[in-house]
């Protein structure tokens, strides 16, 4: 400290002022994180400035110059807030803010404040100094302001000079954004007649000069809290219309910004009003060095803005989820019947597959026209109502989270077992009516090519490759937990794509748009809204899946990780067509055993990464605690030992498993 005290220069340059004040607060952060250490470091300084008045003057000079030439009002203001108006503008920021480093020559006391500031310890020990030692800060760094509000009959420090400023700026600032027409044709009609934000700055003017002129400002300062209150329970109300009609994360990051802000100017408020011996300064301050890595942290600002995304993408796809699910022993018969009819259309998948791979293009457009062979597949399965297996999970994993929001009440927890059981069974039925269908399906389809062209699907040298490429012995388990992945990424951009669909009105604008209803008409219109809304989600999970499925490979390939996919139905599809080309004699090959080892394997973890990631992701969007997570875990694994089979077979009495659903 001796050398700090030392190098101390009241007029040293703006730029070596602010490295002399890094330098402090590092000495009083110290090596190690100890926050007690840290508040004995600062009232030792004091005490040294004590024991020597000519450096304490020196000083307050020097601390006079510093802040004299930062714009503390905008740093009190603006400080852990975007400096943009929307999500991507904020991202792009905090981007460069990764990439780039920053200066000590400024003047934004943002920037400055950051970099003395950065830790995450800065603001433990501030918030640990004492009211003595926050008191002796106070009479060291206090200075009278230099322009004073006019018509002030109350003398006034640069401190509360600049509080009353930033208070100004955050009302502006709060004023602006309720009355953008973003969010005020979203709130409710009450908020939106009574308008808060119009009147917000007067009330705030009132606090001010009533303060000013030497009154007590009670009364004032309660009809402005009042003021603020109501702006908050205007901005809350769009979060009823965003729950109708979709989310938007722009929205979202603007309405918790507001909401931020209402907090930060009660806080100047308490500096400003009441803070005889600054404890409340001190807590700002604190409060604001807390904010300093939140601001930077990109994790921060996703997980913020996107969690009611989440929850509503949850949504989105527990609705769809719920026709996945079969309770009764008749739904598991339509269930079979529905996986058969998408194990048929899997098997001219596989034909088509292998039909693109013959003509030998690219890695890119080799992995293009499977993708789009896959999502023309997938959309005719959703369009024929009938079912592929591996595309349930993702979207009953939100269903089942859904039913977890009443999970204290009586019996709600058997019932939610109930479902899981429901559930599995509905998975099971669906793989198998995949599987059993595609593999005579395909092997009859190369029957018919060899009928017909002389040569079946594969030759014998590609049956081989296509037996090595399933084999148990490879990395087919490894491809087949990253199809997982990729099955729960297509689940999310339906529901995204569906949030999108209805924040936008897509289906009012088909419905009723003049230029479509005259060349569709008006019946037409109406039916093609109606099937959009319907199927909106189905499209884009499904062509989103197809797509991924052929060109992630390609694309990774091209980065040098040797990734694959292995969908089950389609590898059951591959094998089948393999077994066509090599005969009878292939079930003499130990290639071929390992190969039909793996398909139980290959869907169980399509399955299971699938599911397993939208549950979670479900679980955190409904903030189920983790003492509810354990609860689920272990009244689950209770009902496998009490009766297993019920996860495979629906028991005989669908009167009474109807009746208690």
């Amino acid at each position: 400290m001796a050398e700090l005290l030392q190098t101390l220069d009241a007029n040293a340059t703006l730029v070596q002022r602010h490295i002399w004040l890094i330098n402090l607060l590092q000495w009083v952060r110290g090596p190690r994180l100890d926050t007690l250490a840290s508040v004995l470091r600062v009232e030792y300084f004091l005490d040294a400035l004590d024991a020597h008045p000519e450096k304490r003057a020196q000083m307050q000079d020097w601390w006079h110059m510093l802040i004299t030439d930062l714009d503390v009002a905008s740093l009190l203001s603006d400080y852990g807030f975007a400096t943009g108006n929307s999500f991507l503008s904020e991202l792009m920021d905090r981007l460069h803010g990764k990439l780039l480093p920053a200066t000590p020559e400024t003047r934004d006391g943002s920037e400055l404040f950051a970099l003395a500031l950065s830790g995450p310890a800065d603001a433990q020990w501030i918030a640990a100094l004492t009211a003595p030692i926050v008191l002796r800060l106070a009479d060291l760094l206090t200075f009278p302001a230099a322009l004073p509000i006019a018509s002030t009959q109350r003398p006034l420090t640069h401190w509360q000079n600049a509080l009353i400023e930033a208070i100004t700026f955050c009302t502006s600032q709060i004023r602006a954004a309720g009355l953008s027409p973003e969010l005020r044709l979203r709130m409710s009609a009450a908020s939106r007649h009574s308008s808060p934000f119009l009147t917000l700055g007067t009330a705030f003017e009132a606090v001010r000069d009533s303060w000013l002129q030497g009154g007590d400002s009670m009364a004032e300062w309660a009809q402005f809290r009042a003021q603020l209150e109501l702006c908050r329970q205007a901005t809350v109300s769009v979060y009823s219309h965003l729950d109708e009609h979709g989310i938007s994360m722009d929205l979202v990051f603007r309405l918790r910004q507001i909401r931020a802000r209402v907090l930060r100017i009660r806080s100047l408020l308490d500096c400003l009003l009441s803070d005889a011996d600054h404890l409340h300064s001190a807590r700002l301050l604190s409060q604001m060095a807390g904010l300093g890595h939140e601001q930077r942290s990109i994790a921060a600002l996703l997980s913020a803005s996107s969690s009611l995304l989440s929850a509503k993408v949850a949504e989105r796809c527990s609705e769809t989820g719920e026709h996945y699910i079969t309770r009764t022993r008749a739904e598991y018969l339509v269930m079979l019947r529905d996986a058969a009819g998408g194990g048929a259309i899997t098997a001219l998948t596989t034909a088509a597959k292998f039909g693109v791979m013959a003509l030998a293009l690219s890695a890119f457009w080799s992995g293009y026209w499977a993708g789009a062979v896959y999502a023309l597949s997938f959309v005719v399965i959703q369009l024929l109502h009938f079912t592929l297996a591996t595309k349930q999970p993702a979207m009953t994993a939100p269903a089942m989270a859904a039913k977890l929001q009443d999970l204290k009440q009586p019996g709600a927890l058997a019932l939610f077992v109930d479902e899981v059981t429901h559930l599995v069974r509905s998975q099971v039925a669906a793989v198998i009516g995949n599987v059993v269908v595609v593999f005579p399906v395909v092997i009859l389809l190369s029957w018919l090519m060899q009928q017909l062209w002389g040569q079946p699907l594969l030759d014998a040298q590609y049956a081989q490759k296509v037996l090595q490429s399933l084999t148990l012995l490879g990395p087919s388990l490894l491809f087949a937990a990253f199809t997982g992945v990729l099955l729960f990424v297509s689940s999310l951009v339906g529901g995204w794509v569906e949030n999108w669909f209805v924040l936008h009105r897509l289906q009012s604008a088909l419905r009723y748009n003049p230029r479509i209803v005259r060349r569709l008409g008006a019946d037409r219109a109406m039916r093609w809204a109606h099937f959009m809304r319907q199927h909106i989600s189905g499209f884009a999970s499904n062509i989103s899946l197809g797509f991924m499925l052929g060109l992630v490979p390609a694309f990774l390939g091209f980065l040098g990780l040797a990734l694959d996919v292995r969908h089950v139905t389609l590898s059951t599809g591959q094998l089948g067509a393999a077994a066509a080309s090599l005969g009878w004699g292939v079930l003499q090959q130990n290639a071929w055993w390992w190969a039909v080892a793996s398909i139980p394997l290959i869907g169980m973890l399509n399955v299971g990464v699938s599911f397993y990631l939208a549950f979670t992701v479900a679980l955190r969007a409904l903030n189920v605690s983790r003492e509810g997570r354990q609860q689920i875990y272990q009244a689950i694994r209770q009902r496998l030992r009490q009766a297993p089979m019920s996860f495979f077979m629906p028991a005989k009495e669908d009167a009474e498993v109807s009746k208690r659903d």
